[in-house]
């Protein structure tokens, strides 16, 4: 952008607080008034987690040139960021924590004064640099350091190889200011190019199209290769993601593959293979891919989540790797977020529901046409469960604000609203609005709404004005019945909810059922149960289960040494509950192997839940465990094993 287009735009916004003007600006041209409206509510909402000041200046691009070096565990470089600014502004404001700032200049080398404010322990230190008149762009000489939050760094023996160290980022929610000074928010959209020099033996990925994917010769250093990525559509900061490793690569169709650590690859491979049938599934409910690649990446089983939606690059954790495909739908899942989520975007953190509640009706969607509606209605069902006992636990420990769709998260980290709320409720509001207006006219809002605002950000408010517009039409006695506001803004679930079913999952319940009423274990009607079925056994079997019983199930079944983490999640929850001895090994290995936040936080709560025994096995095994964690698991797990 000229700086002349840059003084037009921001005299036309002198008066609004945005976070979003230069999506605003592409954007309006080609939007009807109705449409505009939404993102007229959008450039006016301000990032509570953010120092960023863009309607001043704000960051549109991002050159990253950084190296990894393991044996200090830091990446070293520069940052060169383009700035579009407001014709007087004489500063730009960015996010940073734990971060080593060496030197600003700007892009003829000229230094530049800059300052690190006071700041605090969630949003880290705003870095205020002073700027030349119509400076355009700024370089960053920078290096992380071992307080950053976003970075972890594992040694050979954390790694499946056991023999090349492996290095990860993981940005969301507020965490890419810890590897990347940049302006951290989801709603300051960035595109993004890196050149990324890493030891030769060792492969870089990151989130954008691989310009060099057997890497370059570093001149002058033997021992180097470096790797060149371009990102051509902007994207949330937190969205920025690299990965280096000893990784292999292989193709899962013409649009789509994984990478792994080799020794992880074929297992991958195998379990991938309906990859590009999702994605041909997702195009046509909800429009054309517009990412190039879809690829997956499993990390090595530290990785904190099941999956992180980075473009064109899932994140996934290895845990997925069941064998028989049967805990794909997490796939599934990071795939949809290509739309919602990466597509568009949730403007702040308090409007998270914007990301994860579209994409798990959207995953479902995915999964009923890959395979069938069986195995999308018993996912449903179990979401629905999980829902219903998160509401419950929320409610129990006073954090009710936290059961809202859009909660007031002002000084709180965003980290902590993560649970099944944002997820499950936002899934549980389109499954309502589709029980009304039936699916034709839900998809077809729906595909409007991904073309209305690609590539742009959201909030709940500007999300309702476009509801109001495209698919209520105006209605109000129509959002009054549907109970829009109740569901978007007020705390726990309406009674309009509509509550998922599946028969697959009734007759669980009967042999469950049979089982408490003396049947043995090898007795019951559950030859080729899926996944699914076994969660919902596991998990639905009554607390007054006794030893005889529980060691039934383990020798017909085979529970406590099961290749599907959901299950043998399942059963070691109920090992803990019922002090089965000869599972209790099974749930220390399965701590120590893992640390996706998933299956840690669950199983350290109920071993706390037990006096004595469990509070003292909590906390042998999480000494060992802990230093293997990501940093998002410690920080949780840390206050529940104090």
């Amino acid at each position: 952008m000229t700086a002349k287009a840059a003084k037009a735009l921001f005299a036309s916004l002198a008066v609004v607080m945005t976070l979003s003007a230069a999506t605003l600006l592409t954007s309006c041209d080609r939007k009807t008034p109705e449409d505009n409206a939404p993102m007229a509510i959008v450039a006016k909402t301000v990032d509570p987690h953010s120092y960023a000041r863009p309607q001043e200046a704000r960051v549109s691009h991002v050159d990253l040139d950084l190296t990894a070096d393991f044996q200090t565990k830091t990446l070293a470089g520069t940052a060169t960021l383009t700035l579009i600014t407001e014709a007087n502004a004489k500063q730009v404001i960015l996010d940073t924590r734990a971060l080593d700032i060496e030197a600003v200049t700007d892009a003829s080398g000229s230094p530049l004064k800059f300052t690190l404010g006071k700041g605090n322990a969630m949003m880290g230190k705003p870095l205020t640099i002073e700027l030349p008149q119509g400076a355009q762009k700024i370089v960053v000489k920078y290096k992380t350091t071992k307080d950053g939050t976003a970075l972890q760094w594992l040694s050979p023996e954390q790694t499946a190889g056991k023999k090349l160290p492996f290095l990860f980022s993981q940005g969301e929610e507020i965490h890419t200011r810890t590897w990347i000074p940049t302006q951290d928010s989801p709603a300051i959209r960035q595109t993004y190019t890196a050149r990324i020099v890493v030891p030769r033996d060792l492969m870089a990925v990151m989130s954008a199209e691989r310009l060099t994917p057997e890497g370059e010769k570093v001149q002058g250093h033997v021992g180097q290769r470096a790797y060149r990525f371009d990102m051509k559509e902007p994207v949330a900061p937190y969205l920025i993601a690299l990965a280096v490793g000893d990784l292999g690569f292989e193709s899962e169709g013409s649009r789509t593959g994984v990478y792994a650590e080799k020794a992880t690859l074929a297992a991958a491979k195998a379990e991938f293979t309906d990859m590009q049938a999702m994605l041909e599934a997702a195009e046509k409910l909800y429009g054309p891919y517009r990412w190039g690649r879809y690829d997956v990446l499993v990390l090595p089983p530290s990785f904190p989540f099941g999956g992180m939606e980075n473009p064109t690059l899932t994140f996934a954790t290895p845990t997925i790797l069941a064998g028989d495909k049967s805990l794909v739908s997490l796939i599934a899942h990071e795939l949809a977020h290509s739309w919602s989520g990466n597509l568009v975007t949730n403007a702040t953190w308090e409007d998270f529901w914007l990301n994860e509640g579209f994409t798990v009706y959207f995953e479902s969607r995915i999964m009923e046409e890959v395979y069938d509606k069986d195995r999308a209605d018993m996912l449903r069902v179990l979401g629905w469960q999980d829902l219903q006992a998160t509401l419950k636990d929320l409610n129990d420990s006073g954090k009710s604000d936290f059961t809202r769709l859009h909660p007031d998260l002002r000084n709180i980290d965003p980290d902590d609203y993560f649970s099944d709320v944002p997820y499950e409720k936002g899934a549980a509001f389109l499954r309502m609005l589709e029980a009304h207006f039936g699916r034709k006219k839900l998809d077809a809002y729906l595909k409007g709404y991904f073309q209305r605002f690609a590539f742009q950000s959201m909030t709940t408010d500007a999300f309702l004005v476009d509801l109001r517009t495209h698919l209520l039409h105006n209605d109000s006695d129509l959002e009054r019945q549907l109970k829009i506001r109740q569901w978007l803004y007020d705390k726990g679930m309406p009674d309009n909810a509509v509550a998922p079913t599946s028969q697959a999952l009734n007759e669980v319940s009967a042999q469950i059922l049979a089982f408490m009423e003396g049947t043995p274990a090898k007795s019951l009607s559950v030859q080729g149960y899926s996944s699914p079925q076994w969660q919902y056994f596991l998990t639905h079997l009554p607390d007054n289960l006794s030893p005889d019983q529980m060691a039934d199930l383990d020798a017909v079944y085979g529970f406590s040494k099961s290749h599907n983490s959901e299950i043998l999640f399942a059963w070691l929850q109920q090992a803990i509950k019922h002090q089965y001895q000869p599972a209790l090994p099974a749930v220390r290995e399965f701590l120590l192997a893992q640390g996706r936040r998933k299956y840690v936080v669950p199983l350290y709560k109920s071993l706390m839940a037990q006096p004595g025994w469990g509070v003292t096995m909590a906390k042998s095994v999480y000494a060992d465990a802990r230093p293997g964690y990501h940093d998002v698991t410690r920080g949780t797990v840390d206050d529940i094993v104090k």
